[in-house]
């Protein structure tokens, strides 16, 4: 979760959220930073940046873990994918996440793509 000094987008949206939850009830910034501070082992100065971003944009979505999801694919589909998230400067991951979902939602709404 934690690399080097760096937290990962889930450790980020839950501190952000615990300086949000103690500034919902009407605890001062200050305070909205000392208590993270302790809670999750960083300085108050870091904490502090929390209750700021929680002061600005509220509570912020927990983002889902990401899993390895292995799948075999003939190597010219592999190709295309690979191409085409060069091209949008997107990642591998994020372009089949963004298809089997888009696949999986036309499959619920009766819509099948063809052949």
């Amino acid at each position: 979760m934690v690399r080097g000094d760096r937290v990962d987008s889930i450790e980020y949206a839950r501190r952000v959220n615990a300086a949000a939850d103690l500034l919902a009830v009407e605890v001062s910034v200050a305070e909205a930073a000392r208590v993270p501070a302790a809670r999750f082992g960083v300085s108050v100065r870091q904490a502090h940046r929390y209750a700021e971003q929680a002061v600005a944009q509220g509570r912020v979505a927990v983002p889902e873990a990401l899993v390895v999801f292995t799948v075999k694919l003939p190597g010219s589909l592999a190709e295309r994918v690979r191409e085409h998230a060069r091209g949008s400067e997107a990642t591998v991951s994020s372009v089949v996440a963004r298809a089997m979902a888009d696949y999986l939602r036309n499959d619920a709404a009766g819509r099948r793509p063809g052949p």
